[in-house]
């Protein structure tokens, strides 16, 4: 797919800069499988949360992020890699939604923050939208939980991403598996944010 291409072509260059600024380390990455859907949900602290995730994997990543982000000088790169806007005024997205779905049918990675925006409270978690939970039980598709912790800057000797163990939507309400999945990255976040 030409998405494909040119989003492995930008990991390409990105990668190396990505590496040598921040020092990321990442932990738990055999986690993701090497082919077939999947969908990566974890907490959203920084604006680079997606390019750490994308740092993480050699595959192809479709990130959903917020509509503004296709708008304006960045809005063709946001396009051309494949990114899933999302409108975080409306109550739905089934646009977005739909693309997803079409995504993890082909086999591709989904990215998603259930909290659908970034964390500036003092809170561990922002309550999290039922999107990611959706998605894994309509397609049959895993959960990959992560989180984030440590700081963005130059040569960070803390930032770090931890990938968990898939867990599947079987039998589960949606928000009975939106509970089991926040409870699980939060628990993350409070075992590693002093590790």
């Amino acid at each position: 797919m030409k998405k494909d291409y040119i989003y492995q072509l930008f990991r390409n260059i990105f990668t190396p800069i990505f590496k040598f600024y921040y020092h990321p380390n990442v932990y738990g990455k055999d986690n993701i499988p090497s082919s077939g859907a999947i969908i990566l949900a974890g907490n959203h602290k920084h604006a680079f949360d997606p390019l750490l995730v994308d740092y993480s994997t050699k595959r192809t990543v479709h990130t959903l992020a917020k509509s503004e982000l296709f708008e304006g000088f960045f809005g063709f790169f946001f396009n051309v890699i494949g990114a899933i806007p999302v409108y975080l005024d409306a109550p739905k997205n089934p646009e977005a939604f739909k693309k997803a779905k079409e995504e993890l049918i082909e086999g591709c990675i989904i990215n998603i923050s259930p909290e659908a925006e970034r964390n500036y409270t003092d809170k561990i978690l922002l309550p999290f939208k039922t999107g990611a939970v959706r998605l894994a039980k309509e397609t049959n598709t895993p959960i990959v939980p992560y989180c984030i912790v440590g700081d963005y800057k130059f040569h960070s000797k803390d930032l770090k991403i931890i990938f968990g163990e898939a867990i599947y939507i079987r039998e589960e309400s949606i928000e009975e598996a939106n509970d089991k999945l926040f409870h699980i990255i939060e628990g993350m976040l409070k075992e590693y944010k002093d590790a």
